[in-house]
């Protein structure tokens, strides 16, 4: 069984996606909009360009999402995707990059189950903790 993170947006997923993209050094493999897909007649023209589904890969892992249409999105709470950088420097670089236009409520910091802990609401307003248990270099 694999479990895989399907965020919700309001109506700036392509945006985020692309800094994912960027920040953790993976692939978009699929995205579309409503506009492009067999679902554009149950939505309204202004939102044809609303993302409807993306993928992206990074080192063999899967994060997914949709800009949700209407009044459907709800700010995400009571979660936290987690990452697990291979070394504390991109630990150290994606929590920067995350937390740029965001909120940092953890700085990145040496913790007692970690070499680097830190926990930052994306500018998106996607909730990050980023655990990394490689020792600086």
């Amino acid at each position: 069984m694999m479990f895989n993170t399907y965020l919700n947006f309001n109506g700036n997923c392509a945006e985020a996606f692309r800094f994912y993209e960027r920040c953790f050094g993976g692939k978009i493999e699929f995205l579309q909009t409503f506009g492009e897909s067999p679902m554009k007649e149950s939505v309204t023209p202004d939102q044809y360009g609303l993302v409807m589904h993306v993928t992206l890969k990074v080192d063999g892992d899967t994060l997914m999402g949709s800009d949700a249409p209407g009044d459907r999105y709800e700010q995400p709470q009571g979660m936290y995707v987690s990452i697990a950088p291979k070394t504390y420097e991109d630990g150290e670089r994606i929590f920067k990059e995350l937390s740029d236009g965001g909120q940092v409520e953890m700085p990145f910091q040496q913790t007692f189950w970690s070499a680097g802990f830190g926990m930052t609401k994306d500018r998106f307003g996607i909730p990050w903790m980023v655990n990394c248990e490689a020792a600086p270099a």
